[in-house]
């Protein structure tokens, strides 16, 4: 049996405010061809759909279309939900994708009523499948016990029930059967990849590799974005996302997984990697040395650290020589230090505001003629409608 382990597709991402609508349609493109490449059985979508519980239509249209376009030839395909998504409306398309072929697994659910899938391959190969979506940690810690207990013996609740589940789900694997586990969640020691949401990726969210039994041939996880493979019991892959979602990311090689099993042997994986998102990079220089770079960084999408004085328009300057600078930030090297602010003049005289302004300018090396010729106005506008500075 050959299948495609994708996860954490984060479809309606926006990046600092910038729809990645078309690199999302683009990737998810590539994804559906190489399925069709590798002529796969199977498509596994380890969670994390959507970027938030609440999808526009059109991040439900690309979604839907993707899976119809998977389960093409008749393919099994499986989706999860992740903690970005919300598991009642993936349960809502539950019974109608359902019928047309393709498995939505929103809440964790009994293995015969939808917690293990189960189906024959072309070639005759029993195939058992546990889906372990995204495990709230309300819905494993009562009340009780998060009035009583420690973080610690909650960490290690959430771990024992998580276990206690998978043994339920995998009870039925056998040696004559492919055995595969879908899960979404955090393994410790796992590499974040940067755009993961820290509150359900700290140790209260871990579950142990230990809860997959060794009768396990893979074990298809989504959340980590950086594709990896993890120690355990039985061959553990996060598949990484296919575009990166942040700038913490971009050294990722966003992809998926091809991965080929038989019964009684471990998963022989290879991983593909994706070229249809836009580039994300951090670029340092001067404004001539961004100047001089321009050309070379193409379309992609810039955190631009400027090595300039700060000053008024900067960032819109960093801007015309970089259109795709999302960000602007100041170099260390080139952030003011802090001064102490005298309240007098050196005759003792108090200082008025303009005095105060300049000072400020100065200390922050933002000094410009142009800003404190507008203080100026301001605030001979506001004095004067107050009855002067006193």
């Amino acid at each position: 049996m050959k299948f495609l382990h994708t996860a954490d597709w984060h479809v309606g991402k926006v990046l600092r405010g910038r729809s990645r609508a078309d690199e999302h349609a683009a990737v998810l493109r590539e994804l559906v061809e190489l399925a069709r490449a590798e002529d796969v059985d199977a498509v596994i979508v380890a969670g994390d759909v959507f970027d938030t519980a609440a999808p526009t239509p059109p991040s439900q249209a690309l979604v839907m279309q993707t899976l119809m376009a998977l389960r093409e030839g008749g393919r099994e395909v499986v989706v999860l939900a992740g903690n970005h998504d919300d598991p009642r409306l993936l349960d809502v398309y539950r019974p109608v994708l359902g019928t047309l072929g393709v498995h939505v697994v929103g809440r964790f659910r009994r293995p015969a009523d939808g917690g293990v899938v189960s189906w024959t391959t072309r070639v005759g190969e029993e195939v058992r499948l546990a889906a372990m979506p995204f495990l709230s940690h309300r819905y494993v810690v009562r009340a009780v016990e998060a009035l009583s207990d420690t973080p610690d013996q909650h960490n290690r609740s959430y771990a024992d029930r998580f276990a206690h589940l998978a043994r339920a789900l995998t009870a039925g694997f056998g040696d004559d059967t492919v055995n595969l586990v879908a899960a979404h969640g955090t393994l410790p020691g796992g590499k974040m990849g940067g755009g993961e949401r820290e509150a359900q990726t700290i140790f209260s969210y871990y579950f142990e590799a230990t809860a997959f039994p060794p009768t396990t041939q893979y074990a298809a996880l989504g959340h980590l974005h950086r594709r990896q493979q993890m120690p355990g019991p039985c061959p553990i892959w996060y598949s990484g996302a296919p575009i990166a979602v942040d700038f913490g990311e971009e050294a990722n090689t966003p992809g998926a997984l091809l991965v080929t099993v038989e019964p009684g042997r471990p998963a022989q994986v290879r991983e593909v990697a994706f070229g249809g998102a836009r580039e994300l990079r951090t670029v340092r220089g001067s404004l001539d040395e961004l100047a001089a770079r321009a050309e070379e960084l193409g379309d992609a999408w810039l955190r631009v650290v400027v090595a300039e004085k700060p000053r008024a328009g900067l960032a819109d300057r960093v801007r015309e020589i970089l259109p795709n600078a999302l960000t602007v930030d100041i170099d260390e090297d080139f952030r003011p230090t802090t001064a102490t602010r005298r309240a007098t003049t050196a005759e003792g005289a108090p200082r008025t505001p303009r005095d105060l302004f300049r000072d400020y300018l100065a200390q922050s090396g933002r000094s410009d003629e142009r800003v404190v010729a507008l203080f100026d106005r301001l605030y001979d506008e506001i004095t004067e409608a107050g009855g002067g500075e006193g």
